[in-house]
């Protein structure tokens, strides 16, 4: 007698997801967040816009007039037939990237040395930095014009640059520091296993992965430095500064070209800042 043996087929279970969902009424709460940052940026950026448009006043008089009188260029082409406040611009223009260079340097050399080293004083640098950065301006430049009168040092662009690079090392230290934190030092050994001396090192491998960092600091200290004025005006003496010509010449009446040399020099952040992030991109 055979038995038959029967096996029955596995179910099929029908593969069936949650039930959906009805669809949620979107809140008008989400738009506050939106219009509050546009409102912000608007009022932000409503002074810069006032100063292009203004550029473009066919005013016809040498000094600026607040009243609309028509579109024009007639301004660009006489940028600089001021000659004072030529001189003024290429003071500021000679300021600028100079105190900019020797604050990158120093800053990142100072942020690389607090991020990866113990020292006696190591603290008091740290405190020393953030007082530069939380104290008035007033104070910084009365401090420094006294430095200055004590030396004997007379007053002008080498007072000027000194001043800038004072200032403009502590914001270029916080922000090549931010970079380094997260820093992966093994990059570094690996380079030097391979045979990379220390100045090999840190051109190859250690500055190209902070450069992002040191760029950032060096444009932030060239925008701090170009239109300074509270501590240029305590330690400039007889020279001026475009920011200084500008308030001068706001007791008189300002010209048109106040206006076309400040569209200028914010396009020409704008140019900077746009070349950074495509620069940044492309190596990503």
């Amino acid at each position: 007698m055979s038995a038959t043996v029967t096996r029955e087929l596995p179910r099929e279970v029908p593969l069936t997801g949650p039930a959906p969902r009805p669809p949620r009424k979107r809140r008008w709460t989400r738009f506050v967040l939106p219009a509050y940052s546009g409102v912000v940026m608007f009022y932000l950026v409503l002074p810069i816009l006032v100063m292009i448009l203004y550029s473009f006043n066919n005013s016809g008089f040498k000094k600026v007039s607040f009243r609309w009188l028509g579109f024009t260029l007639h301004w660009y082409p006489k940028v600089f037939d001021k000659p004072d406040l030529t001189a003024a611009l290429k003071n500021s223009l000679f300021v600028g990237p100079v105190s900019t260079i020797i604050a990158t340097i120093f800053g990142t050399l100072i942020a690389l040395a607090l991020v990866r080293y113990g020292f006696p004083g190591k603290r008091g640098t740290e405190f020393v930095l953030f007082m530069n950065i939380a104290a008035p301006e007033i104070v910084l430049g009365a401090s420094l014009l006294s430095l200055f009168i004590t030396f004997g040092v007379p007053r002008g662009l080498l007072t000027i640059v000194i001043a800038h690079v004072m200032f403009n090392i502590a914001y270029v230290t916080v922000t090549v520091r931010a970079r380094l934190i997260g820093f992966d030092r093994n990059l570094e050994e690996a380079a030097q296993d391979l045979g990379a001396g220390p100045w090999t090192t840190f051109r190859r491998v250690t500055l190209p992965i902070i450069f992002p960092g040191v760029i950032a600091g060096g444009l932030l200290a060239f925008a701090l430095s170009i239109d300074d004025f509270v501590i240029t005006n305590f330690n400039a003496g007889a020279t001026q500064t475009f920011p200084l010509w500008v308030y001068g010449a706001v007791k008189v009446g300002i010209p048109p070209q106040v206006f076309v040399i400040g569209t200028l020099i914010f396009m020409g952040g704008v140019l900077i800042a746009i070349a950074n992030i495509v620069l940044h991109r492309r190596k990503a």
